[in-house]
């Protein structure tokens, strides 16, 4: 018999490796001699890095600047000419501070440096996993990265963040199209905002970032300059201009507009990470499909990476179940994405607490039920 575990963190609780690494120890002691695969997966956010390294990839440290100006020690992932890069793990959320917040000058510079790195490495193929981020900057922070000048009017250097933005008067783009000219940028993400109005990048993510309302609508205004800006800059106004309501500018704090104004092209996270491992070469064989994700729920549906396994297992007829912290969507919603059983360590864990802290010991107990449900159904 022939698992193929391809899961996703347990956000806020444990990496993916250690979920699948976990769920294998419990397969293996249900039944001796399974022939188990631990494929660690991402859906663009935290993790795809990893995800890519696993799959055969070389990981490359590379030190950025963090969202606040700290330094970081992060890494990309490269195989030939190709390298992953992440937001998250460069200048994410889950890099501010401890309980801290900075809504209005979190900078994205940190991806762009792990990008410029890499191209200059060699890469002439770049997939940014635009999941995680801790600004509102439009972007422009990476931008600078790359090799914009974005000037106030007394012709300095805009202010890092969200809020720097307001001051902003003159682009110039130049710099980034010679670092990239040779290039091919892929952004992984599934956000489909656009980057202003009530559905934009301040409006919908601001506040999970520790924006207030009168924050929110400074945010927006800045944003909404420094498209304007944009738009009357010669060489790319037009392109700004279409770019402002597309479907996805609004990933990453505006990191989305930004990279469409450098030619990237878009695609969702899941499938992007699911070509980076060769899902469907894995699979071939496979009798069973394990995927799965800190918490199952109606999120899962809008292009997670539970769905994204489950539509590439139907494809490959490979029969799919589904483990969680939690499960929240029923038998009926699972079986319509082709997920065939749910298992939850909330459902085996004494509390929510506990099921966080220290899930691999009913995940291994998951594992072992999974393989004795099969047997026995």
């Amino acid at each position: 018999m022939r698992v193929v575990l391809a899961v996703d963190k347990f956000k806020g609780s444990m990496p993916a490796s250690a979920v699948a690494r976990h769920l294998a120890t419990g397969m293996t002691r249900e039944r001796s001699g399974l022939d188990v695969v631990e494929l660690p997966i991402a859906d663009g956010g935290d993790g795809t890095v990893d995800a890519a390294v696993a799959a055969g990839y070389r990981r490359v440290p590379v030190t950025t600047t963090g969202p606040t100006g700290a330094v970081v020690s992060a890494s990309y992932a490269m195989l030939g000419a190709r390298a992953v890069v992440e937001l998250a793990s460069t200048c994410g959320l889950q890099l501010l501070p401890a309980g801290g917040s900075a809504p209005m000058t979190a900078s994205s510079r940190g991806v762009g440096e792990a990008i410029r790195a890499a191209v200059e490495a060699g890469a002439r193929e770049v997939v940014v996993g635009l999941g995680g981020s801790a600004s509102t900057d439009g972007g422009a922070g990476m931008l600078q990265a790359l090799g914009a000048a974005l000037h106030d009017e007394d012709g300095g250097d805009i202010a890092p963040g969200g809020a720097g933005l307001a001051a902003i008067a003159r682009i110039d783009l130049s710099g980034v199209h010679d670092l990239l000219r040779d290039v091919r940028l892929i952004v992984a993400s599934d956000v489909s905002n656009p980057l202003l109005g009530d559905d934009g990048a301040a409006a919908i993510y601001a506040p999970q970032k520790g924006a207030d309302p009168e924050q929110v609508r400074v945010l927006e205004l800045a944003l909404t300059r420094f498209s304007n800006v944009l738009a009357a800059t010669a060489g790319i106004g037009e392109i700004a201009s279409q770019a402002v309501t597309f479907a996805g500018a609004g990933a990453a704090g505006g990191c989305g507009y930004a990279a469409l104004l450098i030619g990237a092209a878009f695609r969702p996270g899941i499938d992007v990470v699911l070509e980076l491992c060769d899902l469907a070469t894995v699979l071939d064989g496979a009798d069973l499909v394990v995927t799965g994700e800190g918490s199952v729920d109606r999120q899962s549906l809008n292009g997670k990476a539970p769905i994204g396994v489950a539509r590439a297992a139907a494809t490959a007829h490979v029969p799919v179940v589904v483990v969680g912290g939690r499960i929240e969507l029923d038998h009926e919603t699972l079986a319509e994405h082709g997920i065939q059983a749910a298992y939850a360590v909330i459902d085996l864990a004494p509390d929510a607490e506990t099921s966080m802290r220290d899930p691999g010991p009913y995940l291994e107990r998951i594992g072992a039920a999974i393989i004795h449900d099969r047997r026995t159904s």
